[in-house]
């Protein structure tokens, strides 16, 4: 199937052309991709987003509170 795109601004198609060179392709092959990633994603609801927060979390040594970022912070840490 053909599709043309027409008008399309300048620095999106450089920014196109950049990551169609980044990832080695042409820049129709990039185009594809980028509508490919954009239309297949699937959104996922509330209840399996929280899920995943959760596993995550479950990942980590010790909490995470507002007092343990803005020490981190004090101390400089990235």
């Amino acid at each position: 199937m053909n599709f043309t795109l027409k008008n399309i601004p300048e620095d999106i198609y450089e920014k196109i052309k950049i990551r169609a060179e980044r990832n080695n392709r042409s820049i129709n092959g990039e185009i594809i991709s980028i509508l490919g990633a954009a239309v297949m994603t699937r959104r996922r609801n509330v209840a399996e987003i929280l899920a995943l927060a959760d596993e995550l979390r479950s990942h980590t040594k010790a909490s995470v509170t507002d007092e343990f970022i803005n020490r981190a912070k004090r101390e400089g840490r990235p």
